[in-house]
């Protein structure tokens, strides 16, 4: 008796082993009858391998080199996408082919969400290999403007995200390429444990081509991607007030942008705090290189970014505390108080910035709350920024508007700043430390002007020699200013 039951024991546990073992499934999605021809529409097929892979209790859906058109699909627990070397899933360029999972609206109130490759409230999801996503945003565009006779600034809306991931946990995102989708190429929302790493975005050619956008997620690590995005390169956002941007790592990025490369705020209903930015490349990018803001209530504070090197930028910083108050998830949302940015550092940048910018001349930083509602305990040290120079003294007096509720953006502030190098105003407690300009011509505008500001310190700055300023330094309505060891060379006019 003893030996029959271990031997039932035994095949019990045998049996139970090769169940497990058959309870998940790699499948290839020529299985389900795709065809890598680039023109049949397999969105059925993949769909249906998808689902098999996690009935089964998970596994990955293979795509074999071809190219497989498809409109959405929907990732589902424990599926991992492997895109093989020379695989493509390709986008279809008809905008019926399409489903919104999750609808909401982007900072500009047009309503958005449509996706190609989206996940919702899933689980242990991934999306890995040598292949490529191609949304072939351009075709579409041109396919859809053949029907749809709204304004541009409406009608783009419609278009297809290329990944939205929406509700979920444990999600890694690594070795793909994202190609040209027709909006934005990645969305991550109210999402945990995210982790992307050694990813290659190309996507421009239509507008809002945004490279990552990180919405409201916890538990984020990125690392080691490249980015050259028509729209923001790497964006946070928070477009719902239920759930924070927090706990994100972010290191050895490449950025190219014709927005912002690292960007935070656009959208900015829930917090942005606990967010470590490092070891960053960014390069040829026309508005903006780091842009903080917060303009519909979210408190920006305990953020880092460090070791960024910048070439060709134009305006390298901007940090906007602002009153536009928008919301984005129309009854689900209601408007917010004005937020607050405190507790912001940002060290060890070089940058060199581009001759031909948004406010001309051309300027290094903009740093701007709005009144009654301070910016706090922003540090800046160890900065280094090459500017073109050209400002005159008839630019030294320029007034900034306010702008409290509109779109945070450098041009909102234009079309000329008063400051070559640190314009700031609505402050309290700004530190500028080892800070150093240098000019390719001669600038008559101060190096730092601030405005309506408590608390200011500056200490060990080094500045270019100019002539013909009427101050190096000018401080209007300042209550407490610390400045030490500032070296300038030249001397101010004195006569205004």
């Amino acid at each position: 008796m003893l030996m029959i039951k271990v031997r039932s024991v035994i095949l019990a546990c045998l049996l139970t082993g090769s169940a497990f073992s058959l309870s998940a499934a790699d499948l290839n999605i020529l299985q389900y009858g795709a065809v890598g021809d680039g023109k049949t529409l397999n969105t059925q097929a993949i769909q249906a391998t998808i689902d098999a892979v996690s009935k089964s209790g998970g596994g990955k859906v293979i795509f074999p080199a071809g190219e497989f058109l498809s409109g959405t699909i929907v990732l589902k627990d424990n599926v991992t996408l492997q895109l093989q070397k020379d695989a493509v899933l390709l986008g279809s360029t008809n905008v019926e082919d399409y489903k919104n999972m999750d609808p909401f609206a982007d900072g500009l109130g047009i309503d958005v969400g449509w996706a190609l490759l989206v996940a919702v409230d899933a689980k242990h999801i991934g999306i890995t290999g040598e292949g490529a996503i191609n949304g072939q945003g351009a075709a579409l565009k041109a396919q859809q403007i053949l029907t749809d006779n709204r304004p541009e600034s409406q009608r783009w809306g419609r278009r297809p995200f290329l990944l939205r991931i929406v509700r979920c946990d444990d999600v890694r995102v690594t070795g793909v390429t994202l190609n040209y989708a027709a909006a934005w190429t990645s969305h991550y929302f109210q999402s945990r444990n995210v982790h992307i790493e050694g990813v290659k975005i190309v996507s421009h050619g239509v507008a809002h081509n945004d490279g990552i956008d990180i919405d409201g997620c916890q538990q984020v690590r990125i690392k080691d991607c490249d980015i050259v995005s028509g729209d923001d390169a790497l964006c946070f956002k928070t477009t719902s007030s239920t759930m924070a941007c927090r706990d994100i790592v972010v290191s050895g990025m490449k950025l190219k942008s014709n927005q912002g490369a690292i960007k935070m705020g656009t959208e900015s209903m829930a917090a942005f705090e606990n967010i470590d930015i490092s070891n960053c490349y960014i390069y040829d990018t026309k508005n903006g290189g780091i842009k903080l803001l917060t303009v519909d209530g979210a408190h920006l504070r305990n953020v880092t970014i460090s070791d960024v090197t910048m070439v060709n930028v134009r305006t390298p910083m901007l940090f906007r505390l602002g009153s536009r108050l928008s919301v984005f998830r129309k009854g689900k949302d209601t408007q917010q108080p004005t937020g607050t940015m405190e507790n912001v550092v940002v060290r060890n940048v070089k940058a060199q910035a581009a001759a031909d910018a948004q406010l001309m001349p051309p300027s290094g930083i903009l740093i701007t709350g709005v009144p009654g509602h301070y910016i706090t305990g922003l540090t800046l040290e160890n900065i280094q920024i090459d500017l073109a120079g050209g400002g005159t003294v008839e630019h030294a007096r320029q007034v900034v508007p306010e702008a409290i509720d509109k779109y945070p953006e450098v041009k909102t502030f234009g079309p000329t700043i008063p400051a070559y190098g640190i314009w700031a105003r609505h402050v309290q407690g700004l530190k500028l430390k080892h800070i150093t300009f240098r000019l390719a011509a001669n600038d008559q505008r101060p190096a730092f002007v601030c405005e309506d500001g408590k608390d200011v310190e500056l200490n060990d700055w080094t500045l270019p020699e100019t002539a013909g300023a009427v101050a190096v330094i000018r401080l209007d309505k300042v209550e407490g200013a610390l400045i030490g060891n500032v070296q300038a060379k030249g001397a101010a006019r004195g006569d205004r």
